[in-house]
C-alpha cells in the first residue's frame, strides 16, 4: 500500500507504520517543508533504538540474585535513574476513548482486527482507576494480564500497562485504600517478571531485556513501599464506627463479599472482632461464593459437632474461584460489537447508552464484561 504524502494532502496529520507492527505507529504533521514526525515520538523512538544497540547478558541464579559485569552494573544504574514509568505526556500514549469496535477479522468495511493491546491502549483505564466503582475491576484485569498476557502486549501497550500500574500504586500510597489488592497484583507480576528475565531467549519479549530487568526492579521497589506503608490514625471528634449500634455494625459486616475484609475490619475494635466471628455470617458468605457439592468435599466439623464455616471459607477459597463483584464494569453490545464504559449517571439523565448504538432496544443488547471475559474477547 502506498503511503506517499500526496495521498494525505487533505488531512492535517498522517499516520505511518512504525517498526513494531503491533504499535499504533508514528505520528506525522504536515508543515510547509513537507511531512515531519512529531518530536515527542522521535525522542521516544531514539531512546528505544539506543536501548536496542546495547549488548548485555543477564544471569539470575536460583536465589534470584543478579550477577552483572561492571559495564552492565553501570548501565543498570543509569537506567534506574531514568524514570521509565513517569507520567508525562512523552511516555504515555492514552487515547482515553469511552468505546471501541471489537472486530476479529477483516471485512469490506474494516481491515485488520482488534488486539488485546490495542483495546488496552484505547480504552480509558487511566480515568477508570480514579472511580471507586471501577478501581477493583481495573486491578483484577491488570492481575490477569500479568499472569498470562503480558508478553502478548505490544511495546506501547506494555508501557501504558506500567504507567497505569504506577498511578494505582501512587494512589494507594496516598489514600491508603485497597493495599491488599495491589500487593496481590504486584506479587503475581513479580513472579511473572522473574520467570521472563530468567528465561531470556526462551520466549519472545518485546523490547530490550534490560527494560524487563528495570521493570522487575521497579515492581520490587513498589512492593517494599507498600510493605512499609503505615496507616495514619485519623483524629475525628464526630461520630465514629464504634459509636454505631450493634445491629448496624452487623449489617455492615453482612455487606462484605470478601472474607479478608471481614477479618481486617474485625481487628479494629473488640466489638467488631466478636461480630466478625459470627458463624451465621461465614455460612452466608460460603453459600454466596460456593456450591453445596463443594461444601461436601471440604466439610470441616468441630469437636462439638458444629460446622467451622470460617475455616471452610478460606479452605474453599484455595480450591475454587470466588464470585466476582464489581461496582462497575465494561459492557459489550452484542448488536454493534462495541466494548464501552457505561456511565450510569448519564444513562439515567440523558438516556445515553455509552456508545452510538443502532439497536431499537439498546439495553437488551448490553452485557457486563468480567475481567476474564475481556481477555477472552481477544483470543483468536
Amino acid at each position: 500500500m502506498n503511503h506517499s504524502p500526496q495521498r494525505w494532502r487533505h488531512r492535517g496529520t498522517m499516520p505511518f507504520l512504525g517498526q513494531d507492527w503491533r504499535s499504533p505507529g508514528w505520528s506525522w504533521i504536515k508543515t510547509e517543508d513537507g511531512w515531519k514526525r512529531c518530536e515527542s515520538w522521535s525522542r521516544e523512538l531514539e531512546r528505544e533504538n539506543n536501548q536496542r544497540n546495547l549488548s548485555h547478558s543477564i544471569i539470575l541464579n536460583s536465589d534470584d540474585e543478579e550477577i552483572f559485569s561492571n559495564e552492565e552494573q553501570e548501565y543498570t544504574s543509569k537506567k534506574r535513574k531514568k524514570d521509565h514509568f513517569r507520567n508525562d505526556t512523552n511516555t504515555q500514549c492514552f487515547y482515553r476513548e469511552k468505546w471501541i469496535y471489537v472486530h476479529k477479522e477483516s471485512t469490506r468495511e474494516r481491515h485488520g482486527y482488534c488486539t488485546l493491546g490495542e483495546a488496552f491502549n484505547r480504552l480509558d483505564f487511566s480515568s477508570a482507576i480514579q472511580d471507586i466503582r471501577r478501581f477493583n475491576y481495573v486491578v483484577k484485569l491488570l492481575q490477569l494480564i500479568a499472569k498470562s498476557q503480558l508478553t502478548s502486549l505490544s511495546g506501547v501497550a506494555q508501557k501504558n500497562y506500567f504507567n497505569i500500574l504506577d498511578k494505582i500504586v501512587q494512589k494507594v500510597l496516598d489514600d491508603h485504600q485497597n493495599p491488599r489488592l495491589i500487593k496481590d497484583l504486584l506479587q503475581d507480576l513479580s513472579s511473572t517478571l522473574c520467570i521472563l528475565v530468567r528465561g531470556v531467549g526462551k520466549s519472545v519479549l518485546v523490547g530490550n531485556s534490560n527494560i524487563w530487568v528495570c521493570r522487575l526492579e521497579t515492581v520490587l521497589a513498589w512492593q517494599q513501599q507498600l510493605q512499609n506503608l503505615q496507616m495514619t490514625k485519623q483524629v475525628n471528634d464526630g461520630l465514629t464506627l464504634s459509636d454505631l449500634p450493634l445491629h448496624m455494625l452487623n449489617n455492615i459486616l453482612y455487606r462484605f463479599s470478601d472474607g479478608w475484609d471481614i477479618v481486617t475490619l474485625g481487628q479494629v475494635t473488640p466489638t467488631l472482632s466478636a461480630l466478625s466471628e459470627d458463624r451465621q455470617l461465614w455460612k452466608r458468605l460460603c453459600q454466596y461464593h460456593f456450591a453445596e457439592k463443594q461444601f461436601c468435599r471440604h466439610l470441616i466439623v468441630s469437636e462439638k459437632g458444629h460446622v467451622e464455616w470460617k475455616l471452610m471459607y478460606f479452605v474453599l477459597e484455595k480450591h475454587y474461584p470466588t464470585r466476582e463483584q464489581y461496582g462497575d464494569t465494561l459492557h459489550f453490545c452484542r448488536h454493534c460489537s462495541i466494548l464501552f464504559w457505561k456511565d450510569c449517571r448519564l444513562a439515567l439523565l440523558f438516556k445515553d447508552s455509552g456508545h452510538p448504538c443502532t439497536a431499537a432496544d439498546p439495553d437488551s443488547c448490553f452485557m457486563p464484561v468480567s475481567p476474564q471475559h475481556f481477555i477472552d474477547l481477544f483470543r483468536f
